[in-house]
């Protein structure tokens, strides 16, 4: 008898992931849909990206975040400086900026390690229990002063050490870059650029996440929305540290390097990712902060640690989609990144349902649809009752499924994984229920 065999879900999915590829990019050749169409197709799959990375944040671990626009904000205008200086020189040669943040990510990396790694709450401990013959404020004053000299001097290594590093890697790369085709140059620089922006990111989400993520969700929220606002306030004035950044007047001259098969394939490798760590153990030790942070540390869950990765991935999310939007508009300005553009990607994870990768990516181009949709349907002069229309039908569509359009439903290979079931071999003359030995 033949065994019928069933189509594993990773080819499914594989095949519609190709053929949406496809069809949005012949359609474009062939001019079957309008530039402003071909534009709203990009930035559904970039608010995927930035979604999905919220959905992690909020929707898998439980933490309500409303300083998303902030990460996403950092990974547009660092990705930015580095492409316009390749073009432009704006800081005066092609690598400047994309060498000094690069050097600037690593060697933060490296300091934040020391300090891990030298332990200064329990050198502080020795320190006072070995001045113990002391008076207590002397002993405060001194343990001080010790505490302030080493990290002073792990800050002036680092600064020298990034200060060494740009220098190596701007040699580097005026050597080896402008010997590649000019195609291959200015995709690879547009990668690096997108990487090292999301990676500043990812960086200072985890800064902002440590202290802040001992904070109770309503109060997590709350500071999260100051961060952003810093955000904002920092980008308004930007011009005074980087000149080409233009502050309130807003950052030109980005190059429109973005297109359909960049956004697609970062989309693609986004949720291929995503997928993978919620169905890890780092991802099950994240899903059990949301359902249970008091059980998930009796079980032995650094807790604390589950969300400082979400937030910080959900960070790098955001600097990604952060990039492709700033290369593919190619103007930015703060008010893009302002608190009430940052409910968007909140609305898209409950629209579509917390804790559902694929209502994540229906509810992105359904919100994009939405939108621009409406914006060529209404009437001349009548653009801004779009703002009005879809808060009621999402309003609708929240009382008809509370837990939005696909709950916590997944299809295809974005489904849990089948894990079959195994027969696990008894020893040899064992049979607790009828040999009546005690096993």
């Amino acid at each position: 008898m033949q065994v019928l065999r069933r189509i594993p879900s990773w080819l499914t999915t594989a095949i519609v992931a190709v053929l949406v590829f496809f069809l949005v990019y012949i359609a474009n050749a062939t001019r079957l849909i309008t530039p402003y169409v071909y534009i709203v197709t990009e930035l559904a799959g970039i608010a995927a990206i930035s979604a999905l990375g919220l959905n992690l944040i909020y929707g898998f671990n439980g933490q309500f975040s409303l300083g998303h626009i902030g990460f996403y904000a950092i990974g547009a205008y660092s990705s930015a400086l580095i492409t316009k200086d390749f073009v432009s020189r704006w800081s005066g040669g092609q690598f400047t900026a994309f060498s000094w943040l690069l050097a600037g990510i690593i060697c933060m990396v490296l300091v934040l390690q020391s300090f891990k790694w030298l332990h200064l709450g329990s050198m502080r401990k020795r320190l006072v229990n070995n001045l113990s013959y002391l008076k207590p404020y002397e002993q405060m004053i001194l343990v001080a002063i010790v505490m302030i000299a080493i990290a002073a001097v792990i800050l002036a290594t680092g600064a020298a050490a990034a200060w060494l590093l740009q220098k190596g890697l701007n040699i580097v790369l005026s050597v080896t870059i402008p010997a590649l085709p000019a195609v291959v140059s200015k995709n690879l620089m547009l990668l690096l650029g997108l990487l090292t922006g999301a990676s500043l990111a990812a960086l200072v989400a985890y800064l902002v996440g440590l202290p802040l993520l001992r904070l109770s969700s309503d109060y997590f929220g709350i500071a999260t929305l100051g961060f952003a606002i810093v955000v904002y306030t920092l980008l308004q004035n930007s011009d005074l540290v980087i000149a080409t950044m233009k502050g309130a007047r807003g950052m030109v001259e980005i190059p429109r390097w973005t297109n359909w098969t960049w956004v697609f394939l970062l989309l693609l490798v986004s949720v291929i990712v995503m997928r993978n760590l919620i169905h890890s153990s780092h991802g099950r030790a994240i899903l059990s902060v949301r359902e249970d942070n008091v059980a998930a540390k009796a079980m032995g869950i650094d807790t604390t640690q589950s969300k400082v990765l979400a937030f910080t991935i959900g960070g790098f999310y955001a600097g990604i989609a952060g990039g492709l939007y700033a290369h593919l508009q190619g103007f930015l300005h703060p008010s893009t990144f302002d608190f009430v553009r940052g409910f968007d990607p909140l609305i898209i994870i409950v629209f579509g349902g917390l804790g559902s990768m694929t209502g994540t990516l229906v509810a992105s181009a359904l919100f994009s649809i939405i939108i621009e949709g409406l914006r060529v349907i209404l009437p001349q002069g009548f653009e801004d009752w779009r703002f009005v229309i879809y808060p009621i039908l999402l309003l609708i569509i929240m009382l008809l499924r509370q837990r939005g359009l696909l709950g916590s439903v997944e299809w295809g290979w974005l489904n849990a994984p089948y894990v079959p079931v195994r027969d696990i071999p008894l020893a040899s003359g064992v049979d607790g229920a009828n040999s009546g030995e005690e096993v």
